[in-house]
């Protein structure tokens, strides 16, 4: 199909690298493709760390003995109890580290601009685990950060939940499994263009096949990756797709941003629904003229700017407010 884009997100679309097979990404080969992504960003200068912010990883014991690490981004001293946002980089559950420095930038921006404590999850990826396994290290984070609360300088009534592409699935199933166990009350869900639902049923997961930045293509290795021999299975549970819960009641106020030219923009709009459906108050943002996360491919364009201003202002009334 042809895409009307914004042309500052069309030059930077044009600009980005391309594989052979015409886009940014390939995951029918998830090792090889990490390789090169290391190796390319192995050649990048990181950024300096901002000394105004205080990086610290915390190392969570889960009960096979294994540690999930959780990266916090505190801005200045324990001084008072802050809000704190438990966020899940995105990657489509296969790619992507708590740990890249690239992103560290990224997340003190956040923490200092927002004064809270920005806490990123260093999840376990796919294929290696399979879902839940992503959403099981998000609950452990949510619940040992209420828990030591005081400790790290968090609110414990104030920690919200959010998730960018990738990191929307298991950013949801972690408010899920919350509400199911009953072991705390997220502030909010934050979803930022997020990867819901494995069924790739909708309109816009059949428009967006080469546009080049994550399309159909992508996706439907992602979720067998993610899902592995329950990919086409009827009965998915919703820990392991979220989209797919039929019970949203009970979910926190929700975020939810998505682009035109995206392929996951109906099954976000579905979401959305279902939730409003369910009596759950949700902030939707649809923006015209864009593709998947423009605001990280055109992080100086217009439309970025003012998704971001929506974005922080958004969290700043829920978190602070």
């Amino acid at each position: 199909m042809a895409y009307d884009i914004d042309p500052e997100l069309a030059a930077a679309l044009a600009a980005m690298p391309k594989g052979p097979n015409g886009a940014m990404l390939d995951f029918s080969d998830i090792p090889a493709f990490r390789a090169r992504m290391e190796a390319a960003g192995a050649q990048l200068p990181a950024p300096a760390p901002d000394p105004r912010v205080k990086i610290e990883t915390l190392s969570i014991p889960r009960e096979d003995g294994t540690a999930l690490d959780v990266v916090m981004f505190h801005p200045g001293g324990i001084d008072r109890p802050r809000p704190s946002l438990l966020y899940f980089h995105a990657g489509g559950q296969v790619l992507g580290s708590a740990h890249d420095r690239a992103s560290h930038a990224y997340a003190a921006t956040m923490a200092l601009r927002l004064d809270i404590v920005l806490a990123v999850v260093d999840y376990r990826l796919a294929p290696e685990t399979r879902a839940p396994g992503a959403a099981e290290d998000g609950y452990l984070a949510f619940t040992h950060l209420t828990e030591h609360a005081t400790e790290h300088g968090i609110a414990p009534d104030r920690i919200g939940l959010a998730g960018a592409s990738g990191g929307g699935a298991p950013a949801t199933a972690t408010a899920l499994m919350l509400r199911d166990r009953g072991d705390g009350r997220p502030r909010l869900l934050s979803l930022n263009y997020p990867m819901l639902d494995n069924r790739n049923e909708t309109p816009s997961s059949h428009e967006i096949v080469d546009l080049g930045i994550y399309d159909r293509r992508e996706n439907t290795y992602a979720w067998a990756a993610v899902l592995g021999d329950r990919a086409g299975a009827p009965d998915v549970h919703p820990y392991s797709a979220p989209g797919r819960a039929t019970d949203v009641t009970g979910l926190p106020d929700t975020f939810i941003a998505v682009a035109q030219y995206d392929v996951f923009r109906d099954e976000n709009i579905d979401f959305a629904r279902r939730l409003i459906a369910a009596g759950v108050p949700v902030d939707l943002h649809l923006y015209a003229h864009a593709y998947h996360a423009w605001d990280i491919f055109a992080p100086n364009s217009a439309l970025a700017r003012t998704f971001e201003q929506t974005w922080y202002d958004y969290l700043r009334r829920h978190l602070h407010g």
